[in-house]
């Protein structure tokens, strides 16, 4: 089945942009009504670190109700993996008197707790973080810029890297829509999510490449692109639900720890494989076309001056006789005067002429008779 996708290009850039306005709007609403543009995390906002180690394995699941009792359900619980016995819990700030309760309700559902360490993370480092979290995505997306100009051409980076724009900020727009906190693990979907969708990206451009090597007279860039597109939309969607169906797996069965790292991936995957089709690609074709029809225009203009320059100073204008009116002969023109040494005469004779040019006596004469 052939579909034009490049023809539809306004109907999925109009989807794209009214993804991206809900998640602006919801952001811009998130400010205006106090609560941030996104919900951030401890990570982000700063908050309190509990190193703890149990005389038994931790159960998560025991450690977790305690918490929600204590009015901390966000709290972020980490079990050691070399060491069963020790847990990392990170909560919002938390005073001398609520540490001191949470640590009572461990001790009593679970035993003894001996703590590790117990300290508040400030604002100033959580501020750190955002900086190198926002650094490692530019990052990213100025080495895929750049890669992809030396391997294909620069348009294909520009137009790759401004879907991986639309992708990020369609996840961050869910995010700030339902109110997801927001976390380091967040950071690491989002690069994830921009090595992925550069990878479907690069497959449909590399595809287009070759069929622009084979380029027949009077092609235009958009029936490359739909048959480029066509050659590969079948592995790109099934290579997609492929991805998507493990990440939702890890999203419905996994825990609330790699919940929201999960839940980023699945709306990456999804924007990511809508925007290496449906955006980049009308993207490099919309730029191609406007720089070809540019050169057109310019070679048309270039011509047009040369069929009209101006006449030299000086220089006379060359005389032409009027067209003969239909019907009507033209006369012969007169036979050339003679310059040889005879002349026509009037019966149509020619005469001998002398040096002189008059008419010769002749040599022979009648002798006189004696």
């Amino acid at each position: 089945m052939k579909i034009d996708y490049i023809g539809k290009a306004k109907l999925w850039l109009s989807i794209s942009l009214a993804l991206v306005l809900i998640g602006l709007g919801a952001m811009g609403f998130g400010l205006a009504s106090g609560k941030g543009a996104l919900n951030l995390g401890i990570d982000f906002t700063g908050g309190s670190i509990l190193d703890l180690r149990f005389e038994n394995p931790a159960d998560v699941g025991a450690i977790r109700n305690v918490l929600t009792g204590q009015g901390l359900s966000e709290a972020v619980i980490q079990r050691d993996q070399a060491d069963p016995r020790t847990v990392l819990i990170r909560s919002r700030a938390l005073t001398k008197e609520a540490r001191d309760a949470v640590l009572a309700g461990l001790e009593k559902q679970l035993g003894k707790v001996t703590v590790l360490r117990a300290e508040d993370v400030h604002g100033v480092i959580a501020r750190n973080l955002i900086l190198q979290a926002v650094l490692a995505v530019a990052i990213a997306l100025i080495g895929i810029l750049l890669y992809l100009a030396f391997r294909f051409e620069y348009r294909f980076g520009v137009a790759a890297v401004l879907a991986l724009f639309h992708d990020a900020i369609v996840v961050l727009g869910a995010f700030a829509l339902f109110r997801i906190e927001v976390g380091s693990a967040f950071v690491a979907a989002v690069l994830t999510i921009v090595g992925y969708s550069v990878m479907d990206t690069v497959v449909v451009f590399d595809r287009i490449r070759e069929n622009l090597k084979l380029k027949q007279r009077g092609q235009t860039y958009g029936e490359i692109a739909n048959l480029s597109i066509g050659q590969v939309v079948g592995r790109s969607i099934k290579t997609s639900l492929t991805v998507f169906f493990a990440v939702l797996a890890v999203l419905i069965f996994g825990g609330k720890t790699t919940r929201d790292f999960a839940l980023a991936l699945a709306i990456g995957v999804l924007s990511g494989t809508y925007s290496s089709i449906f955006i980049a690609s009308p993207i490099w074709v919309w730029w191609r076309e406007r720089e070809e029809r540019a050169r057109r225009q310019a070679l048309e203009a270039t011509r047009g001056k040369l069929r009209v320059s101006p006449r030299p100073a000086g220089e006379a204008r060359p005389r032409v006789s009027p067209a003969p009116e239909e019907g009507r002969e033209e006369p012969p023109l007169p036979a050339p005067a003679p310059t040889g040494a005879s002349r026509v005469t009037p019966a149509g004779r020619p005469a001998k002429t002398g040096p002189g040019g008059r008419k010769g006596k002749g040599k022979s004469r009648k002798r006189r008779k004696v």
